[in-house]
């Protein structure tokens, strides 16, 4: 799948990979910053952004999508980074492309397989039962959308999945119908005997659950140079909630 990217600076190839309802224009920001010393590319996952749709959406697919776009740009390697689900497309393309893979960066996720998250499943819904053929602006989606995300932050982050499609009535970019249909997917654990020897860095937010104590055996099992720095001041979106504590710990360990 030929996914829509946005690229920025020169020097190392860096990638960054969003997570579920996310896109990149999430890490516009962070990218520019790292662009001062890298070749950053931020794509849109499949089924999100300006991407193509497809019914096909699990973890194979995605770390497939990531080596064609690499062959696309005419890429030997590149660091990956990825937060959340990009944090799991991540690992499985430095498992699977281990010589295409610099350097690699997880973003407050783990190897496991999650249980089905309320909350995320809550959102999508909520996304899916917007009218827009009766909705007038931006304020009304937002009313509608506050009776179930209560989160400011998480309300904004979500409605920039927003954009006109015609002249008179907006729209979703990414294809809810498909994720909903594969969102067992999305909660699957990476598997398998791979291991990537190359160093890795582990990120986590201080206030969030998604990775825990018992999950660093299995990690160093398949990434054994892994280091884990926790964030302060960070639930789940560790890049948003303390960019400056982010990114210093990214550039410590970019730079060796």
């Amino acid at each position: 799948m030929k996914l829509f990217h946005r690229q920025y600076g020169q020097g190392k190839h860096l990638i960054i990979l969003h997570g579920l309802f996310g896109l990149s224009d999430n890490w516009v920001s962070i990218g520019k910053l790292l662009s001062q010393n890298y070749n950053v590319i931020i794509p849109d996952l499949r089924n999100h952004g300006q991407s193509p749709h497809s019914k096909i959406f699990n973890y194979t697919a995605m770390t497939n999508d990531i080596a064609e776009l690499l062959e696309d740009l005419e890429l030997e390697s590149t660091i990956v980074m990825g937060h959340s689900m990009g944090g799991k497309v991540a690992m499985q393309f430095a498992l699977h492309y281990p010589e295409k893979t610099e350097k690699l960066i997880v973003v407050d996720m783990s190897m496991r397989q999650y249980d089905e998250r309320h909350e995320q499943v809550e959102i999508l819904k909520a996304m899916m039962a917007i009218d827009f053929e009766n909705i007038e602006s931006r304020t009304e989606i937002s009313e509608q959308l506050k009776k179930t995300i209560t989160d400011e932050k998480v309300r904004l982050f979500i409605m920039k999945n927003l954009y006109r499609k015609t002249r008179t009535q907006l729209g979703w970019r990414p294809d809810l119908e498909d994720i909903y249909q594969n969102i067992d997917y999305i909660f699957e654990g990476i598997s398998g005997n791979d291991i990537y020897e190359g160093e890795s860095l582990f990120v986590q937010g201080a206030h969030s659950d998604y990775v825990s104590n018992s999950d660093i055996p299995d990690i160093l099992q398949h990434f054994p140079q892994a280091s884990f720095q926790i964030i302060p001041d960070a639930g789940h979106w560790v890049h948003a909630d303390n960019p400056d504590g982010f990114l210093n710990e990214v550039n410590l360990f970019l730079k060796g």
